[in-house]
């Protein structure tokens, strides 16, 4: 935290922002911040406003919890969006604690997950026989226990994702559900033409742990076309789960992978860091995995923390 502006300033109030040792002197203190001379006389009033604090690029990953599938009528399930993503590289200050929240993955709607001001939104989950929840992707539709011809997927929040899919039922009294939507691409709608269901929206990869890796993608849908061929419908490459009436699963866990039709849960969000060595603190709370890559350090959280820049 800087100094204060005006007023007084206590030897003690410096040496608690920039540290130091017992007596206090200023002289401890020369090119301390900007300001400071590297010699000679120090003023109290030179201090004014000055904090101990440098800025620091750090590149983020932010990916939110995926959405649930669900079941839609005669099989026909839509498939869960999946989690926001985000990511770049932004300023931050040393000596400042930064929360990081992970999104957890939805039975409905996934979580968000959250560092310092940067929010990405949790997948839309899909509702059973009803058309899909927006979110940072949106859920595939699910089809109504009635001849709606039409349900529509969910939208997805810009910069973040995509809509999932439409569901149809065709005259032929097969219902086929939409996918989820994915950071990289829309939900598969389903074809009108006794199938198949939507497969889900692709994902998008990121490099930041030095290895390139898909996140986010959306769930796939769920349908009972007239063959055991149209019964599984895949998820998008990003941990998207897959869908179907006799085989499907769950979005990936630290992935934000939306969850397959029929009652799958989205996968978990994860937020990735990335830093110079020189930069990283090593403080950190809730148990990151750090590695490194070349002359960076990588921290991986899977779970809930803080990290001190």
């Amino acid at each position: 935290m800087a100094l204060q502006t005006t007023g007084p300033i206590a030897l003690s109030e410096i040496q608690t922002e920039f540290g130091g040792s017992n007596p206090i002197a200023l002289s401890e203190y020369y090119s301390a911040a900007s300001g400071i001379p590297a010699s000679g006389t120090i003023k109290a009033s030179q201090f004014y406003g000055t904090s101990s604090s440098v800025p620091i690029a750090i590149e983020y990953l932010v990916v939110a919890g995926g959405g649930g599938g669900a079941g839609g009528y005669n099989g026909g399930g839509g498939g869960g969006g999946a989690g926001g993503f985000r990511t770049g590289t932004g300023t931050f200050q040393s000596n400042t604690t930064y929360t990081i929240t992970v999104g957890a993955g939805g039975s409905s709607n996934g979580g968000n997950s959250v560092f310092d001001t940067i929010t990405s939104i949790g997948g839309g989950g899909a509702i059973a026989s009803s058309d899909g929840a927006s979110g940072g992707s949106g859920a595939g539709a699910a089809c109504a226990n009635d001849y709606t011809y039409i349900n529509y997927g969910g939208s997805g929040t810009s910069g973040q994702g995509n809509s999932g899919g439409s569901g149809q039922w065709d005259r032929a009294y097969y219902w086929n559900g939409g996918g989820g939507g994915g950071a990289g691409g829309v939900g598969g709608n389903a074809s009108n033409n006794s199938g198949p269901a939507g497969g889900g929206g692709i994902g998008l990869a990121s490099s930041i742990t030095g290895t390139s890796t898909y996140y986010a993608g959306g769930g796939g849908g769920s349908g009972t076309g007239p063959s055991a061929g149209y019964w599984i419908t895949y998820g998008g490459a990003g941990g998207g789960g897959n869908g179907g009436v006799y085989s499907s699963s769950a979005g990936a866990a630290n992935t934000g992978g939306g969850g397959g039709a029929y009652t799958n849960n989205g996968g978990s969000g994860v937020v990735i860091l990335r830093m110079l060595t020189t930069n990283y603190s090593g403080t950190t709370t809730g148990s990151p995995t750090v590695t490194t890559d070349g002359s960076y350090t990588v921290v991986k959280f899977t779970s809930s923390g803080t990290y001190t820049a």
